[in-house]
């Protein structure tokens, strides 16, 4: 349970910042669209990925030197780049962004912006593949529960994350609180990315 617990807790506290793959499921949640799908695929997708670092995947990449500040750089331009697309959201607004008049999209659409904001995502893999299958190395023999810890934080965190916001859904039928929103985004993504390009590997 020690094992799992620390899982758990680091997992959250890897996945609570929010980046372009939550900035996304928020949007989700705040639309109703898609919101079970979306929240299942980041998921399942992280509980690969945790699976993969802590199976030894991350601990076989951080042997490789220069990966670790490929990841990293290619970490910040995703977010950089995630980052100025919603300061343009933000700054041409348009009623398109309220969720009672937005057009809804398609199920193949969505996924398709999801696989890329995760698994093209660089800073995903880092956090998940990288430090938790370098944490996971900590708890030799209990490796399996550590990854169900983390694994079981993604969920709970994801799903959270896509229904919670329909709580604040009322808030956003105005189109000025989705242009709050997508600044507030793009200064978070950017401190992320920044943050990425300080940190050691």
């Amino acid at each position: 349970m020690e094992a799992a617990f620390a899982g758990f807790r680091i997992g959250l506290g890897l996945i609570v910042a929010i980046g372009a793959q939550n900035a996304y499921v928020l949007r989700q949640g705040l639309r109703r669209e898609h919101v079970f799908a979306v929240a299942l695929f980041c998921a399942v997708s992280d509980a690969v990925l945790i699976a993969l670092g802590v199976s030894g995947f991350g601990a076989l990449t951080g042997s490789v030197s220069w990966l670790g500040d490929v990841l990293r750089w290619l970490g910040v331009v995703f977010l950089t780049y995630y980052a100025l697309r919603a300061f343009r959201a933000a700054w041409q607004g348009g009623a398109h962004l309220d969720p009672a008049t937005a057009t809804s999209e398609p199920l193949r659409k969505v996924l398709a912006v999801m696989v890329v904001l995760t698994w093209a995502n660089p800073h995903v893999w880092i956090d998940t593949v990288l430090l938790l299958g370098a944490v996971s190395a900590q708890f030799p023999a209990q490796g399996l529960e550590f990854g169900l810890g983390a694994g079981a934080a993604s969920f709970t965190f994801f799903f959270a994350l896509a229904y919670g916001a329909r709580l604040i859904a009322p808030l956003f039928a105005n189109p000025r609180a989705w242009q709050v929103l997508d600044f507030g985004v793009g200064c978070l993504l950017l401190s992320v990315a920044g943050r990425l390009a300080l940190m050691e590997m």
